[in-house]
């Protein structure tokens, strides 16, 4: 049995990637009205791929679903399965990271950080849509993650 075509958990960030890199303009305001536009692109077609992909997923069980008289067979498919949900519920939860980005865009919060309300940044933006904080408070998350028992 052939596994489906992975390309989402393999390379769910490349998909979108198909953007130009937003260029600023010297003294231009943070988080204008281009640059929401933007990120409301980059975030739109991240969740449309990640979408196509839960689709996918569903109609390669559905065909592929058959009962083995084989308990190998059986069993490889059912990790094959598995792995595939595993996946998918992973995407699910970017699905809902990237639908509150969305939210923080209407209502003109995003791009800020969460810990300390300072600028996220553009190119950390465009690395990771989704993220909520600042390179320095995530920075220091990570260590306190790490002290706590990581």
């Amino acid at each position: 049995m052939a596994a489906p075509k992975n390309k989402a958990t393999a390379s769910t960030t490349d998909e979108f990637r198909g953007f130009t890199p937003y260029k600023e303009k010297k003294g231009e305001e943070y988080m204008n009205e281009k640059q929401v536009q933007h990120f409301r692109n980059i975030l739109d077609a991240w969740k449309r791929v990640l979408m196509e992909e839960v689709d996918r997923t569903m109609h390669y069980m559905q065909d592929e679903a058959a009962n083995f008289p084989d308990p190998n067979d059986r069993a490889t498919q059912e990790s094959d399965f598995t792995m595939e949900l595993r996946a998918r519920d992973r995407e699910r939860r970017l699905i809902r990271k990237i639908e509150e980005s969305l939210q923080k865009l209407d209502n003109d919060e995003y791009g800020y950080c969460d810990a300390c309300g300072v600028e996220i940044g553009i190119r950390r933006l465009e690395a990771r849509p989704t993220a909520t904080l600042c390179i320095d408070c995530k920075t220091l998350d990570e260590i306190r993650e790490k002290q706590m028992g990581g």
